[in-house]
């Protein structure tokens, strides 16, 4: 079984066991962390969306620990003025390691839209 999964803004395919790396969440390494913005899942039985998300469905993980990704240097640089400005940047993550998909009445949310057809007939 699968799940996609909203995090960050972003979006990331998981499965059980798999090791992942998202954006800082602020969490102590060694306690569990779960995850309820589930856009799809999938198995054996099919594949089910949610309209954003799925209501039931849950993905919890174990936080590893945190760290900071490899250093991107920016450049800065204007010809013939002399002009040279460089800047690094670490971009912090949280790596978690996927214990469990649950997908308990796993149905899809309704999307909270403003002028739905049915609130236009009425």
């Amino acid at each position: 079984m699968y799940a996609i999964i909203a995090t960050g803004g972003k979006q990331y395919k998981v499965e059980e066991g798999d090791i992942i790396t998202v954006e800082k969440l602020g969490v102590e390494p060694g306690s569990a962390y779960s995850f309820e913005q589930v856009l799809a899942l999938g198995g054996e039985n099919g594949l089910s969306f949610g309209t954003p998300y799925l209501s039931g469905a849950e993905v919890v993980a174990s936080v590893i620990g945190d760290g900071k990704a490899k250093k991107v240097i920016i450049y800065k640089y204007k010809a013939k003025k002399g002009f040279h400005k460089k800047k690094g940047h670490r971009q912090p993550f949280t790596k978690l390691k996927i214990e469990k998909i649950s997908a308990a009445s796993a149905k899809p949310e309704e999307a909270n839209v403003e002028g739905n057809a049915s609130e236009a007939s009425e």
